[in-house]
């Protein structure tokens, strides 16, 4: 179970640069919850340290599952069944900063017509249609067929 944070601030979206085990791309800060943390306190504390910025939890925005084969995960003998809770957040403090020794390597603010452009992992683009349908039960918009 992982949390994320959708952050916007003047037509700008706030990203982390995923890069690990071979396999890169641009995604949402966040992050796998630790224990029993809550789902906010986790996207807080992962938005902290992939971005250098403390975050207010605004809004849910939904819920995304998935299924990773056992063929495409870098380890594991059983295929990885995934929850990705996804909120809008907003930076309340601290300095953009890139991550030091995790699974990340940058932080960056990106216009939001460059998204389209950037090689990104499927959550950016699940978050950003939740983000303009803000569905009230949290499901994301392909996930009704």
């Amino acid at each position: 179970m992982a949390a994320y944070g959708v952050i916007i601030r003047d037509g700008r979206i706030l990203l982390s640069h995923w890069n690990e085990h071979g396999r890169s791309g641009w995604t949402l800060p966040g992050g796998g919850i630790e224990g029993s943390e809550h789902p906010i306190v986790a996207a807080r504390r992962e938005i902290f340290e992939e971005t250098g910025y403390e975050a207010s939890v605004d809004r849910l925005l939904g819920i995304d599952t998935m299924v990773v084969p056992t063929s495409k995960r870098h380890s594991g003998a059983a295929p990885l069944y995934a929850m990705r809770v996804v909120y809008r957040a907003s930076v309340v403090g601290g300095e953009l900063r890139n991550e030091v020794d995790g699974s990340s390597d940058e932080a960056r603010w990106f216009d939001l017509d460059e998204v389209s452009r950037l090689k990104r992992v499927s959550l950016l683009d699940i978050a950003l249609r939740l983000n303009a349908a803000e569905p009230a039960d949290g499901v994301p918009p392909s996930a009704r067929e």
